[in-house]
C-alpha cells in the first residue's frame, strides 16, 4: 500500500485524526501540545498519528493535504487546519459540536 493510500485508510477508519508531533500524553512541539488539548477540552475523541514515529506520513502529509505544518486535523477525511483553525473552533464551541456531530452519525 503507498503512502497515500495508507492516509486515506487510517482516515476512513477513524473519524477525527490529528497528525501532530509526538502524542497527546508527550508532544513534541507546542502547536500539537495545543492542538491536542483543545480536542480534548472539546471532549472529542480523536485518532492522533505521531508524524516523528513515521517519516513516511510526515513527508507526505504536506502534499496530500496541501498543508505544510503540523499538526494537521481531519474530520471524516476533510481536512480542517491546523493549531489556529482547532482553537478557534474550540474557543467558538464549534469543535464540540463537530465532534458530537460526527460520534452520532458513526453509531
Amino acid at each position: 500500500m503507498d503512502i497515500n493510500e495508507r492516509i486515506k485508510a487510517m482516515l476512513a477508519e477513524h473519524p477525527i485524526v490529528l497528525f501532530m508531533k509526538g502524542t497527546p500524553q508527550f508532544p513534541m512541539c507546542g502547536f500539537s501540545s495545543r492542538a491536542a488539548r483543545a480536542l480534548s477540552d472539546a471532549g472529542a475523541p480523536f485518532h492522533a498519528v505521531n508524524v516523528l514515529a513515521d517519516p513516511q506520513v510526515r513527508a507526505a502529509l504536506p502534499h496530500f493535504a496541501n498543508l505544510p505544518t503540523f499538526p494537521q486535523m481531519f474530520i471524516q477525511g476533510e481536512l480542517i487546519g491546523g493549531c489556529d483553525v482547532i482553537e478557534d473552533l474550540q474557543v467558538a464551541g464549534e469543535l464540540a459540536r463537530m465532534a458530537s456531530d460526527v460520534m452520532e452519525t458513526a453509531h
